[in-house]
């Protein structure tokens, strides 16, 4: 086994997905590198708290790493993220294989704590405090071509303290990333081959309304902070970026500059998540989301109004402390007025710490899977349709790699290509982000970016032909 080998283990959301690529490319560059579970000297889980089963999976986890590694005795465990964040030290007592934790400030000193470990194989290391400014990492892009998809965080952190959510316990308080540096690292992923980017942040709309942001304020501003409108207009200019998408808005602080974006920028997808969590005034109060279901149909409205094709998808929680069977009834209702072409949607569980917890009014939990089965029953039948109602279209599809199933014909046959000479079966999404898969002709010439495949990262025509469950199938415009 190398001395410099690792391999990372990834739960929760895009920032953290992020955050793991980041990581393993900082770590390539200090010459370690990747090597599967059970070879790898240094096995790194980044975690995520949001919901009680990704954090009893990080438990499971690591007792399936020490298993994997109980015959390289100088292998040990890193524990980042939000669960890190929560746990902190006891994850030393309780697993004696981790020797680093470290939460969302800490990551960026995480490759240089992981190289000291492999130096001295008895130290611990904990990087748990909490920074007032934004802790900014080496931009460490590969030499060679990135995804055609590639992500950005523009901020760390929220202020919102819903009643639910431990993030501000995990991820601390808002702060804002330089404006300057975000279009830098946008500007260098274009540079290397990514035609779509997604900028990240807890709450991305109430970017540069923080200490932070104010402290990035340049003359070249006005002395004044980059709002998220701002941002997203400066992003959108970069030559060559054909798609900008962003998540995840919080409605309280969604502003109308932002909305009218969706109208003025050729490049920012028709495609918004917007995190509704409960369709009744009653639940969302309890819940501390500041908002009302009239604000945020009037959000919807408007950004129909500025992109009338827009889909809009969601996030659910069912049977918060308190909801009875009509506050789930007003949640069913919203989500048929808006209709949603996805969403997300859990069952309540208690994240200790948070106010929510303490609550009264706690549901049994065959009542909460009940409403639960009800609420996906009509969001999958939804979606579907939606799906279905695309067949016909014309749409533009960026590649992102070979499908993973060889396509097949409407009929239930293999495809063989449409009569396309050695066509090969692809996978990408469209502007709403559906996935799409198509058979495309081989390329034998290399990518835009100059990758080794010569489909990767291309934007192609497509006409969509068939509606799968959760995917689209499409066949080469001329």
């Amino acid at each position: 086994m190398s001395d410099r080998t690792f391999h990372i283990l990834t739960f929760g959301c895009q920032m953290n997905v992020n955050d793991s690529e980041w990581l393993a490319r900082a770590l390539v560059a200090r010459g370690f590198t990747q090597a599967p579970l059970g070879k790898a000297r240094v096995n790194i889980v980044n975690t995520c708290s949001v919901r009680d089963k990704p954090e009893q999976k990080v438990y499971s986890v690591l007792g399936r790493i020490r298993q994997a590694t109980r015959k390289l005795p100088d292998a040990f465990a890193v524990v980042g993220g939000c669960v890190a964040q929560q746990i902190g030290a006891g994850f030393f007592t309780r697993f004696p294989q981790v020797r680093l934790v470290f939460g969302g400030d800490g990551s960026a000193m995480a490759p240089q704590a992981i190289e000291r470990l492999c130096a001295e194989p008895g130290l611990r290391v904990s990087l748990l405090d909490f920074s007032e400014e934004y802790p900014e990492r080496d931009a460490q892009l590969q030499s060679g071509p990135v995804p055609p998809s590639a992500f950005v965080n523009i901020m760390q952190g929220c202020d919102n303290f819903c009643a639910y959510c431990i993030v501000p316990y995990t991820r601390g308080r808002q702060k804002s990333r330089a404006a300057d540096a975000v279009v830098r690292e946008c500007a260098e992923l274009v540079e290397h081959g990514a035609r779509e980017i997604t900028l990240l942040g807890q709450n991305v709309n109430s970017y540069g309304q923080d200490a932070e942001a104010a402290r990035h304020a340049t003359t070249a501003d006005g002395g004044k902070a980059v709002t998220f409108a701002e941002l997203l207009h400066r992003v959108a200019a970069l030559p060559g970026l054909a798609r900008l998408r962003f998540v995840t808005p919080h409605p309280k602080d969604i502003a109308p500059e932002v909305i009218d974006a969706f109208g003025t920028l050729d490049n920012l997808c028709p495609r918004l998540h917007l995190p509704m969590q409960s369709g009744s005034d009653r639940i969302l109060k309890a819940m501390g989301r500041k908002y009302d279901m009239a604000r945020y149909m009037d959000i919807v409205q408007r950004l129909k109004a500025a992109r009338p094709d827009i889909q809009l998808s969601t996030d659910i929680i069912v049977g918060f402390p308190g909801e009875t069977e009509q506050d789930f009834e007003d949640t069913l209702v919203a989500m048929r007025a808006v209709g949603f072409a996805a969403s997300f949607s859990f069952c309540y569980s208690d994240r200790p710490g948070t106010r929510a917890a303490m609550l009264p009014g706690k549901l049994e939990a065959a009542e909460k899977a009940a409403r639960l089965a009800r609420l996906q029953e009509w969001q999958n039948d939804y979606t579907e349709q939606c799906l279905r109602n695309m067949v016909g279209t014309d749409t533009e599809v960026l590649l992102d790699g070979m499908s993973k199933k060889p396509d097949m014909a409407p009929g239930g046959g293999h495809d063989d290509g449409a009569g396309i000479p050695g066509g090969e079966s692809w996978q990408g999404r469209d502007p709403y982000g559906q996935p799409v898969n198509v058979v495309l002709p081989a390329r034998p010439e290399r990518g835009p970016a100059g990758g080794p495949e010569g489909w990767l990262g291309r934007i192609v025509p497509v006409t969509i032909v068939e509606a799968k469950k959760h995917s689209l199938r499409g066949v080469l415009r001329a």
